[in-house]
């Protein structure tokens, strides 16, 4: 820890991922048949990569979406090495370092959308090509693996707290379906919110040549014309569900929760998303919700000044709770004199397109 602290200082919490993910792989094939010291290189990789990152952000030499950028893509390197590891265990073949075939996981959320934090979990979605000569059910089995290899605490603590309910039918379902299970589910019984959700989904790991049958998927989802009173209806009465469950905090108001905070910005976004990729297919691109509410101000959508105001905002928000993270905060609180006009701003937005 001393040595990255000394190193990451000197280098501006520079990382050179192709050189870390050789000195990864060449660790584990080192360690290979001992599960246990392969659970703690993962570990102390996502710690010291972490903790370089974490002092470039208190050095102010990385800004908060770059940061949130190489967060998602230390995610994406220790799920498709974690994969890799327990499909080998799994007894499903891999080509050296190549993640087996037919199985991707798709991440949603802040993973989706690029935008991790320090401490942020992993919703993930498993998929399979039901083509594959792998019967169902060993990827199945794989995917349990993998969310232990992921979940499991060590001396080196978890590598990540996963979240798998956004799968089809949710805690009830398959933990791994098949693409054209998942078209059908998300076409004919997905609620409102999972089309939400599926916003700020992508492929982050496993085969990529499952990566465009899952983007077509997508695309045809998101780009159905929908009734926009309805859409507006649905997505209201979610964020009251939501407000409900996650109050403020006595004289503190929970950032991410609270009216105009974080989660009103991301339902701003899903219901531009929603009511308008049918006309705008580039809303469909993983830009991140500051470019999103650019685009759509850019489109007069939304007011450009009010649109670019949110987005300013959004940046502050996730700023915010880098900080609290650094903090070793679980939760950002803040005063309510704090970020006043921000949410004023997105409370506008809010009014603006969903009236309520």
């Amino acid at each position: 820890m001393l040595d990255e602290l000394i190193g990451a200082t000197a280098t501006g919490g520079a990382i050179n991922w192709p050189q870390e993910i050789t000195q990864l792989q060449a660790a584990c094939d080192h360690a290979s048949g001992d599960i246990e010291r392969q659970y703690e290189l993962l570990r102390h990789t996502k710690q010291l990569l972490t903790l370089r990152l974490n002092i470039a952000d208190i050095d102010e030499q990385i800004d908060v979406m770059t940061l949130s950028d190489e967060l998602s893509r230390l995610a994406d390197l220790l799920l498709n090495t974690t994969l890799v590891l327990a499909a080998r265990v799994a007894g499903i073949a891999c080509l050296g370092w190549n993640p087996p075939a037919g199985f991707a996981i798709v991440g949603y959320g802040k993973l989706g959308s690029k935008e991790l934090g320090y401490a942020s979990d992993l919703d993930l979605v498993f998929l399979y090509d039901q083509a594959s000569a792998i019967p169902a059910d060993r990827y199945a089995r794989l995917a349990q693996r993998l969310s232990s290899w992921l979940n499991t605490t060590t001396t080196g603590g978890q590598l990540y707290d996963t979240d798998l309910r956004l799968r089809p039918d949710g805690a009830a379902g398959m933990l791994v379906s098949s693409l054209t299970a998942f078209r059908e589910y998300q076409l004919t019984r997905a609620w409102t919110w999972e089309h939400q959700a599926l916003t700020r989904a992508r492929w982050c790991a496993g085969d990529a040549a499952l990566a465009a049958p899952f983007e077509a998927i997508r695309h045809e989802v998101l780009t159905q014309s929908r009734d926009s009173q309805k859409l507006k209806a649905e997505i209201v009465a979610m964020r009251e569900k939501m407000r409900a469950e996650k109050k403020d905090r006595g004289d503190m108001l929970d950032l991410k929760h609270t009216l105009g905070g974080m989660v009103d910005v991301e339902f701003i976004v899903q219901y531009i998303i929603l009511a308008h990729a049918h006309n705008h297919a580039e809303f469909l691109g993983n830009l991140g919700n500051f470019a999103l509410l650019d685009r759509a101000g850019a489109l007069g959508l939304l007011d450009p000044a009010l649109a670019h105001r949110v987005g300013d905002a959004y940046l502050r928000f996730r700023e915010q709770q880098h900080l609290a993270r650094t903090h070793n905060q679980a939760i950002t609180l803040v005063p309510p004199t704090t970020l006043v006009a921000e949410r004023a701003a997105v409370g506008a937005a809010w009014q603006a397109l969903l009236g309520h």
